[in-house]
């Protein structure tokens, strides 16, 4: 069975002995329920300490078996940050392990229901300039659209770009104003 590595870094902050001490023993409260439902998969958590303006960051990732976990604190003492941050983490585990077991272990969570046609909302582009402030990379599985629901809601956002398992194609699913979801598919 392999182990969940830790490893806490940060930005603009010299890590006490201390402060990293308090931070892997929060981390590793994940370890025996992470360990147990990668099975020999190996696990990682980073836990990224930094400081913006006085104010003490810290964000959690954890990934294991292609589900990435994701949980960040904002709060005017790191400790307490680090608190924030790993308190998001098990609310986002306990609230989806059940189906998370369910995928890794068997059946299906449930199929989608095919896409609304009026998902769509188009905008008019302003006159101002376009820039992109932030790139993201990421290494991607091929999923299905349920794994990718389960993933978006893991990260907490309101889309996600993945690539389908059954046809392999780039697809994106994304959450409506009503609550469902909506799947966009290229059509060549």
């Amino acid at each position: 069975m392999a182990a969940m590595k830790i490893v806490v870094k940060s930005k603009n902050l010299d890590i006490t002995p201390a402060l990293r001490t308090y931070a892997e023993k929060k981390i590793s409260k994940f370890e025996k329920f992470i360990t147990a439902a990668s099975g020999d998969h190996e696990s990682l958590a980073v836990m990224m300490l930094r400081t913006e303006r006085e104010v003490h960051i810290a964000e959690l990732t954890i990934e294991y078996r292609g589900f990435v976990l994701r949980g960040e604190g904002r709060t005017d003492d790191m400790y307490n940050s680090i608190d924030d941050a790993v308190d998001k983490i098990e609310r986002q585990w306990n609230k989806f392990k059940t189906r998370i077991q369910r995928k890794l272990q068997g059946p299906k969570i449930s199929e989608l229901a095919s896409p609304a046609d009026d998902g769509l909302v188009q905008r008019e582009a302003s006159e101002r300039e376009f820039k992109v402030v932030k790139v993201k990379r990421f290494a991607y599985k091929p999923m299905s659209v349920e794994e990718a629901i389960m993933q978006m809601e893991l990260l907490g956002h309101d889309f996600f770009v993945f690539s389908n398992a059954d046809d392999d194609q780039i697809n994106v699913v994304y959450r409506r104003r009503d609550g469902n979801y909506g799947l966009i598919e290229p059509e060549y």
